[in-house]
């Protein structure tokens, strides 16, 4: 039988800052910096009952909470337990996917042979990441990636959520359909005004009602409605990736400087995979200072992404990780884990005027070349 378990650290940055400085358990606490241009990378969980939450501005965060404490990140340090929780994810599965650095995937098929009770694992993980690191994780286990992702966000903080293959569909059945990746805010609406506003519903909905909604995708979502989900556990990353670098001139020395240019640089990596027809979930950014000291960071999404304000949606994310303390040089940012467009999961969520708007920009660079155009942002 198919097990799969997904791992997600309970508020991770934040919750390593509450561990490390007693002073701030209990208390609202912003990791993401002090700059008024910062975002907000991860916050606790008190701070997110003031409606923060993580890409937000900074400057919109301190207006939410006037008591949060915004402290800087620590990303040695975030890096020194994340590598802590995957030596821990690999004892208890040698298929280890990570989606980020604090969650992942772990394919547990077959390994009720070894433990017994297979669904036992959720909480000796649980307390095995405690006894180690001293965080919580919440987890969710599953027959396959939709469900244990979706498991493992439904009880958060320090949450354990078990779904069985012979209650899966009835277990999701009553909740939003939002609760399905790729089903957005426009998405949603669009639903509630066709009366769907369950995953039972839509699971249950006749394909032709659906299809000016989902278009294409629709039996792809629908299959998730249904619990059905036969993606594999990926143990190896694809190698294969589609990016762009750019040394400056003159090193970049503002936060506003870094935004532009990684916009720019969203737009070139969007058209470049767009034009080969290929989307990607692994988005990385590069950043090389007047030092010539380098760092990257990644970031993972269930849905594939190819357009320039997805790709950069997620830069804006790895912004908030990454010190800004010295001039930079360089920035790159690149796309992997690619595959076809036609498995994209959003289109049917993304703005038409948007799509439009991208196929004649994309059109133009094709006739005259990448630098011919670009927008603002």
């Amino acid at each position: 039988m198919r097990w799969v378990m997904h791992v997600d650290m309970d508020a991770f940055f934040a919750s390593v800052e509450q561990l490390d400085n007693p002073q701030y358990r209990g208390k609202p606490l912003i990791v993401g910096g002090k700059s008024h241009r910062g975002v907000v990378s991860t916050c606790s969980y008190e701070e997110r009952e003031y409606g923060v939450h993580s890409a937000m501005p900074i400057v919109q965060a301190k207006r939410l909470c006037p008591p949060g404490i915004f402290v800087s990140g620590r990303m040695g340090r975030y890096v020194e337990v994340s590598q802590q929780m995957m030596k821990i994810f690999a004892e208890f599965s040698p298929c280890v996917e990570p989606l980020s650095i604090d969650e992942a995937f772990l394919d547990l098929s077959g390994m009720e042979h070894l433990v017994g009770d297979i669904t036992l694992l959720g909480r000796k993980i649980k307390m095995r990441i405690k006894e180690v690191t001293g965080l919580t994780a919440s987890v969710g286990l599953a027959p396959n990636k939709f469900l244990a992702k979706l498991g493992s966000d439904l009880r958060k903080p320090d949450g354990l959520v078990i779904i069985s293959a012979h209650n899966a569909k009835e277990f999701i059945a009553p909740l939003p359909v939002n609760k399905i990746f790729g089903i957005g805010k426009k998405a949603n609406e669009a639903l509630q005004k066709i009366g769907i506003i369950t995953i039972g519903q839509l699971a249950a909905c006749d394909e032709l009602y659906l299809k000016n909604i989902l278009g294409n995708n629709t039996a792809l979502v629908q299959n998730l409605a249904r619990g059905i989900d036969d993606r594999p556990v990926e143990n190896t990353r694809e190698a294969k990736s589609i990016g762009k670098e750019t040394t400056y001139m003159e090193d970049l020395l503002t936060q506003e400087k870094y935004h532009d240019a990684l916009w720019d640089l969203s737009q070139q990596v969007g058209w470049r995979v767009r034009n080969i027809c290929l989307a990607g979930r692994t988005v990385t950014l590069k950043v090389k200072y007047r030092s010539f000291k380098s760092v990257t960071r990644s970031i993972t999404t269930e849905v594939p992404v190819s357009a320039d304000e997805d790709i950069f949606a997620l830069v804006e994310k790895l912004i908030g990780q990454i010190k800004w303390a010295e001039p930079v040089r360089l920035l790159g940012v690149s796309v992997s884990k690619l595959v076809p467009a036609g498995e994209l999961l959003l289109d049917f969520a993304r703005d038409e005027k948007q799509q439009k708007r991208n196929a004649a920009l994309d059109a133009l660079k094709n006739k005259f070349g990448e630098h011919i155009i670009k927008r603002g942002k």
